[in-house]
């Protein structure tokens, strides 16, 4: 069953002029004469491309063939990441799928992969992980007038980010995959 312009809302995922988008932002508009306007940021589900769109009352828009499975880590393969369903099937993931979410990757860890007609378009990962500090800039003591005063680190997986002063070397800390950057420190862990 196709969707109508009153079923858009922000997170709905569709086929638009044949190509599949998810909405990533959505207003409503009334005016007082005429037609009601929908408002949509769409993002391209394959090449990530973004627009605004107005769309009226009688569009209409296909569903996609869409199926989610949990999966778990597996190991890497060159330039393709190596996943295993429940019923240990191989899906093989390719690197720019992932992006530099792949640091976060690590041995069984429990993810769900998207499929668009059978191949994979989006791969989600648990909203926090944790990882060890393995390196980290010096703090420089006196710099705290600006406010939240920041230093470069680099977990274990080799992935960078930005940590608050206190953090050092040795320390866990819990890292936001949807930003990549650091959540909260973790204590009592070593």
């Amino acid at each position: 069953m196709p969707y109508t312009a009153s079923d858009l809302r922000k997170g709905l995922k569709l086929r638009y002029e044949g190509q599949p988008y998810t909405i990533t932002e959505y207003s409503f508009t009334k005016p007082g004469k005429g037609q009601s306007i929908y408002t949509c940021r769409l993002k391209h589900m394959l090449t990530g491309n973004t627009f605004v769109k107005n769309f009226r009352e009688i569009d209409t828009f296909d569903e996609l063939d869409l199926e989610e499975k949990t999966v778990n880590f597996s190991y890497e393969d060159g330039d393709q990441f190596v996943f295993l369903d429940a019923d240990s099937e191989q899906i093989n993931v390719p690197a720019d799928l992932l992006g530099d979410r792949k640091y976060f990757l690590e041995d069984d860890l429990e993810c769900k992969i998207l499929f668009l007609d059978g191949n994979p378009v989006d791969v989600t990962f648990p909203t926090f992980v944790e990882r060890k500090i393995e390196w980290c800039d010096a703090g420089a003591k006196g710099n705290t007038a600006a406010g939240k005063v920041m230093k470069n680190c680099r977990v274990a997986g080799g992935y960078e980010l930005k940590c608050p002063i206190f953090v050092n070397e040795g320390d866990w800390i819990r890292i936001d995959t949807r930003t990549g950057e650091y959540a909260d420190r973790i204590m009592g862990r070593r």
